[in-house]
């Protein structure tokens, strides 16, 4: 558990490095290609120190406003509150605020940068679709993702991720809109810039992608084993994840930068088209079955 924990740290330092030194790196070459020497670099400093820090800071509130998640009191949903506050107490960890989406997918997930700044969403099908005992293992689950510090990562690259794809989109309006001819008339700049432009666009949502799968999925795994060990009833999250696999309901405020956080995918990788090829191509879940089977084993 506790090289877990390390692991996680560490990982999340890699991450928000990472992210700094592609920042740099695009301030370093727009500042070269338009003349303004270190005054490019510069701005990149100030702008990828602000974004790792916020990223660290209010990850988790980016991530439930891009949910369209809303805080529940103990009134508005009873059994939700005093699953969490029990499981809670059962890890040693502080109550997370609870959230609900509304929404019919039956989907979860938490997100925090540490147990006593963590919070937990459900969407309003899994409230309807589970059973007491199912919602308990999906809560454990969860839970187990706050204790163990998964919360930190998946948020970061939630944020971080968004903010990749937007450099990219960036670098390719800035020659449309800009030119981008260095002082001194280097019309070779330009072509340049549009080489750059066209291969940010390509390969920054790769990255995106290989940033989002360095949240290895075995914290899945993880989490699935840290949670029926909380509630001590594996079928009971055996029954909730054989629910998540019969339906294939799409969270309908999910989204690519935010797909690592759930419980399962929430995104469509079911139906023929290209964009559930993709989305199949770079999931960040293992296969529920896998899951369900290792679980059956204990």
């Amino acid at each position: 558990m506790y090289e877990q924990l390390e692991k996680n740290v560490r990982r999340s330092a890699l991450l928000i490095a990472a992210f700094v030194l592609v920042v740099l790196a695009f301030g370093w070459l727009f500042g070269w290609l338009f003349g303004y020497g270190p005054l490019g670099l510069g701005i990149a400093v100030v702008f990828a120190v602000f974004m790792a820090w916020n990223s660290y800071r209010n990850g988790d509130k980016i991530v439930l406003r891009l949910s369209r998640a809303r805080e529940v009191t103990h009134a508005e949903q009873p059994r939700l509150h005093n699953l969490v506050e029990g499981l809670a107490i059962a890890a040693g960890i502080p109550k997370p605020r609870v959230y609900v989406v509304e929404d019919p997918a039956p989907n979860a997930f938490a997100t925090g940068r540490d147990p006593a700044h963590a919070s937990i969403a459900m969407t309003t099908g899994l409230l309807e679709k589970m059973n007491r005992v199912e919602l308990e293992g999906v809560v454990a689950h969860e839970l187990a993702h706050v204790k163990n510090r998964d919360t930190l990562v998946m948020a970061i690259v939630a944020t971080l991720v968004g903010v990749i794809v937007l450099l990219a989109d960036w670098s390719l309006r800035a020659f449309w809109w800009g030119g981008g001819r260095r002082r001194g008339g280097d019309g070779g700049a330009v072509g340049i810039l549009v080489l750059v432009g066209i291969l940010a666009s390509l390969l920054m949502p790769l990255f995106a992608s290989i940033m989002r799968a360095a949240v290895s999925r075995r914290r899945e795994f993880f989490a699935d084993m840290s949670g029926v060990q909380l509630t001590r009833y594996p079928p009971g999250l055996i029954s909730a994840l054989e629910k998540l696999r019969a339906d294939t309901t799409v969270v309908r405020t999910a989204a690519h930068a935010t797909g690592h956080l759930w419980i399962e995918s929430p995104l469509d990788e079911q139906k023929a088209t290209l964009q559930s090829r993709v989305n199949r191509l770079f999931h960040t879940h293992p296969p529920m079955d896998e899951r369900i089977r290792v679980l059956r084993e204990l």
